[in-house]
Order: structure tokens, then sequence, then C-alpha cells
């Protein structure tokens, strides 16, 4: 089974920074995939541009060769890659100077599609703005693409948006979280909305606590400089799990539209109870099983950077008020493993004695690996002797629900897709990113007063001990991380 195609009218895509790791490595594959599974018309057009002094040749090589290094698995075939070559043009451009920009305009083609990928440092983001609508390459047809981070904390959140204001309108502006393009987040509201068996229970009567987990087992690595500025909280929390939290949180839009899912999505954010101290735990993996720890990669003894963070989270609203939302998110951790787990509560009454051994009901979403989701129910166990009970799984992967040949896009392709049909309900809104930030803040913020360093974790394990004594002084416990 292929997923169904549907292709896109004709455009110029602009990928500034295009020699860079991102565009290498995630944006440019995503592109030639959409071409080899015919989303992509023949007229077409991709633009590198970069502050490199390249050929179209050696840009093209370079392209080539990290797509043939099996960027796009077996889906790209080499006649893929030539087809895709062939759609490329590449321009030296200064994103602080007039330089190149007169050259690229000339390459753009009138009443179409035109969009601009800012595949750079969030420091160059108002410059290329600001070149962009200079130089008169803005229409009304445009699109301008960013990458978090959206800001460093509330102040240069506004400061950002309100730069990129100057240039576009809210409807041109596309903040790319690649988290909400991932199939099965998407499939959170169709599970949600599109089946009358789960929303009648999706609230505070019957649920009992959320779980949300984004694990990974690599460390900083080349992103030490990066992160050692960030931290998983404004790395992951502000960001990923935010918007996880709020797809499971909201209430029903009146219907599928941009705005109107990201309205239901803000009213969560600003329903979210402040982060009481004792509520909220950071850690800092140590060196162990051979591996190197957090000071040693970033190089920084002094460093209280946190890669861990585990949180108690409550929603002041009639639907979920008393319910606890549970978010952790780590490196170096035993599993990479991203899943919500919803556990239900019990019965009032159990029909079966004191003596039954029962077990929560939980729907279990996995975004990765192996994504799908699982619900477990109690059944009796099979035999005779009596009413024993046992839960078990009713299990559902994508791949075998689907078929193994289903080929389930990446989240770049579908986000790049959706920027040129214009559809906005996977991005981020302004004000959704700023109400993200004025909930953030406060816990950076009382971190940096206290100064205390953040709590010490072996790699490879779940993670601090004081994240399970979290859980523990309410009578639950995490899921595994596996």
């Amino acid at each position: 089974m292929v997923a169904r195609v549907i292709p896109v009218d004709p455009f110029d895509l602009v990928v500034l920074g295009a020699t860079g790791d991102l565009a290498q490595r995630k944006i440019l594959p995503a592109l030639c995939r959409r071409l080899a599974e015919g989303q992509m018309p023949p007229e077409a057009q991709i633009i590198g541009a970069a502050r490199s002094a390249l050929s179209l040749a050696a840009f093209k090589e370079m392209v080539a060769d990290n797509l043939a290094a099996d960027r796009g698995g077996a889906r790209i075939s080499a006649d893929d890659i030539t087809a895709f070559l062939d759609r490329l043009e590449y321009v030296t451009i200064d994103a602080r100077s007039g330089d190149g920009w007169q050259e690229l305009g000339a390459r753009l083609r009138p009443d179409i599609t035109r969009a601009f990928y800012f595949s750079v440092a969030p420091a160059l983001f108002g410059d290329l703005a600001q070149r962009v609508s200079e130089h008169g390459l803005a229409t009304p047809q445009t699109r301008i693409v960013v990458e978090k981070p959206f800001g460093h904390d509330l102040d240069s959140a506004r400061a950002l948006n309100a730069m990129l204001a100057q240039h576009f309108t809210e409807a041109q502006i596309y903040r790319i979280d690649h988290y909400l393009g991932k199939e099965t987040v998407q499939n959170l509201m169709a599970v949600r909305f599109a089946n009358i068996l789960f929303e009648p229970l999706w609230n505070a009567r019957f649920v009992d606590h959320v779980q949300i987990t984004v694990a990974e087992t690599v460390g900083v690595g080349g992103r030490a400089d990066y992160y050692d500025q960030s931290g998983a909280m404004r790395d992951m929390v502000q960001n990923h799990l935010m918007q996880l939290l709020c797809l499971i949180a909201m209430e029903p839009p009146h219907r599928f539209d941009p705005d109107a899912v990201r309205d239901e999505k803000l009213k969560v954010i600003r329903a979210l109870d402040p982060v009481a101290p004792g509520d909220v735990v950071r850690g800092q993996y140590g060196a162990a099983a051979g591996l190197p720890g957090y000071i040693d990669e970033v190089g920084d003894a002094r460093s209280h950077t946190e890669s861990y963070v585990a949180l108690k989270v409550g929603i002041s609203n009639w639907r979920w008020k008393g319910t606890p939302f549970y978010l952790r998110t780590g490196k170096r951790l035993a599993a990479r493993t991203s899943e919500i787990a919803v556990t239900f509560r019990d019965p009032p009454h159990s029909i079966f004695g004191e003596d039954a051994e029962w077990r929560e009901n939980v729907l279990v979403i996995r975004l990765q690996p192996n994504e799908g989701m699982t619900l477990r129910v109690m059944i009796k166990e099979p035999g005779p002797g009596g009413m024993r009970l046992k839960d078990v799984a009713l299990d559902m992967s994508f791949a075998k629900a689907l078929g193994d040949d289903m080929q389930i896009p990446d989240a770049y392709e579908r986000l790049i897709m959706d920027v040129i049909r214009g559809n906005q309900t996977l991005f981020m809104r302004g004000d959704e990113v700023e109400a993200a930030w004025a909930w953030t803040d406060p816990v950076i913020g009382a971190w940096t007063a206290d100064a205390t360093a953040p709590l010490s974790y072996p790699a490879g394990s779940d993670g601090p001990e004081a994240a399970a004594r979290l859980l523990q002084r309410d009578e639950r416990q995490w899921r595994e991380v596996r």
C-alpha cells in the first residue's frame, strides 16, 4: 500500500543556507523524495543560496553525494536523483549585504508560489527578511519558513516576531517544528476527533494522568555549542513537548482549519498552571558504560545546563482540572523513544472481588520508533478454574496495519509541501510561540536564580532518581524507557 499523492502547483523554493547541514541532510532529501513520489510538478524550481562561492555544477555534486549516501533510503533511485538535480539552481548571496540578491530575483518567476526557507542561524532571520523585502522579492504568493529556536526567551521571541512582521504578514510566516510533521502526531487529531470511541472519556473524570516522553540515546555531540546555551527546557519542552501536550489536551476545533486548530492549542497553553519548584526535576548525564558525560562533551566542567527535564503540569480548565500531565525528555537515556501514554482511571467498582489482579487501561501512542498505537485492556485469562483477569495489548503498528510496503513520509516532506499548499495547520503561530515562552521563562528563571547544579544521572539510564520520586509521591510511576 502506498500513500495517496496529491501533486502541488508549480513553485519556486529558495533554500537559504543550502550548503548547511540541515539543508543537505533534511530539506533537499525531503524534496527529492517528493519528486520521486510524483508530488512535485515538472515546473518546480529549487534554488540553493548561500555565501559559498560555488558553481552550479559543484552545488549539484554536493547534493548528489548526500542523496547517494542513503539519505533518501530505498525510496530514491539514481534516476530520481538525476531528475532532482535538473530542478536545481544556485546563487551566491550574502544575508547582510546586497550581494547576489539581484541575481536571485532574476531566477524567480512571477505569478507562482514563491517560498524562502531560512535554513540558517536565527540571528540571520531578520537580515534575510529585510533583504527579501527590500529587493522586491516578496509577492502576495510569497511564504517564508523559519526553523526553531523561535527566540531564546519571551522578549527575544517578541522581538523576532516583530521583526518578521515588518516585512511579512502572519499568513506568510511558517514557523516549522518537525515534530508536528510526524505521521503519528497528526494522527492524534484523527484518533480524537474522527472516532467517537475516545472523546467521551477524554477528560479528568476518566483520565487518571498522561505521560509524554521524548527520550534520546545520543548526547549533545556536534551540537554542544548550541545546546549548552539552550538546554533541554528550551530545546525540547518549550516547543516539541508543548505541541504534543496541546494536541492531547485541546478542545475540538470547530473545523480542521489552521487558525481554528491553533486557537485551541493556544487556549491550552494559556490554561497551564505555573510549575511549582517541587514539580520539576532537571538533570545532566554523567559518564557511564564507556560513554562520556555532558561536561566532557561541552568542555566546561562548570556548566549547569540541563540535558534532562521532568515536570508535573496541571491544566486549569473544565476538561482537565485535577488530571496531571507528566512530561520528560532527556539525552543519553536507555532507549530512543517518543510516546504519549494516556492512563485511564479504574472502574468505580470491581465485580471480580478484591483478589482480582487489576491493571489500568492505557492508550499508548508511539511516535518513534515503530509508529503506532497500543491499548491495554483487561480480559479473562484462558482456561478453567474461575475468573482470572489478565491485561493484554490491542496493538496496531502502522507498518502492519497499512501494509509493510506503506511508505510513511518524513516530517519535512509533509511540512514543506504544506508550505507550498499554503496550509499553516501544522505550523506555530506567533502568539502561540510567545505564550509558550511566557510559561517556560519562569521555570528557567528560577533555575538561574537558584544557581544549583542539575542532578547527575548515568548515561544509559532512565534519568535522575528524583524524577522517579516525582511520580512516586503521587502513587504513580513512569513507564519504562525502552
